[in-house]
């Protein structure tokens, strides 16, 4: 089943969408020279509890929008989620946050925000969020959830989107990291 995302999604809640380029990636001049200095150097999902990591993207592209990622189904059993975002910026940036939105068959199911604040010039930062699964029952079983979930990550400085990514999830059985 394809999932695709409504055109107007990145205006709701308040979020400005400022004439988006292809890339997710404001026209705005001052939005621009921060992404231009903008890097996520590498991504990771681990278990709250106990730290092991299940999933890393040690080599993240920036200039791809749009991406499938498979994650090992075992991380359908974290009670706690921890995602570390390791990113590198030149500019300084002010009240830096992101939203993340996970869609199941086109509808929004869950939505999150996460506030990282100030970010130094010119410095390399890890930024973990902690999600908490809901409880065993009420988790939609995973062959609804595979290949139908699309994760859209927008990253904010205030109200005004400066990036957008978009990742189709798929969860298989693998090995550990």
């Amino acid at each position: 089943m394809e999932v695709y995302l409504q055109e107007d999604s990145l205006t709701t809640c308040g979020y400005k969408n400022n004439n988006m380029d292809k890339l997710g990636i404001a026209n705005d001049e001052v939005a621009r020279k921060i992404m231009e200095g903008f890097k996520i150097n590498w991504m990771a999902m681990k278990d709250g509890e106990t730290g092991a990591v299940h999933w890393r993207c040690k080599n993240w592209d920036n200039n791809v929008l749009d991406k499938t990622e498979t994650f090992p189904k075992d991380l359908l059993k974290c009670r706690v989620v921890t995602r570390e975002i390791n990113f590198t910026s030149k500019e300084e940036i002010k009240e830096f946050h992101l939203l993340q939105r996970i869609y199941l068959a086109g509808k929004v199911i869950e939505e999150w925000h996460f506030k990282f604040g100030f970010v130094i010039p010119n410095s390399t930062n890890t930024w973990e969020q902690t999600i908490e699964a809901a409880a065993p029952e009420d988790m939609i079983p995973i062959e609804i959830l595979n290949s139908s979930m699309m994760i859209e990550t927008l990253f904010l400085i205030r109200d005004q989107v400066i990036y957008r990514s978009k990742m189709r999830v798929q969860y298989k059985c693998m090995f550990p990291i």
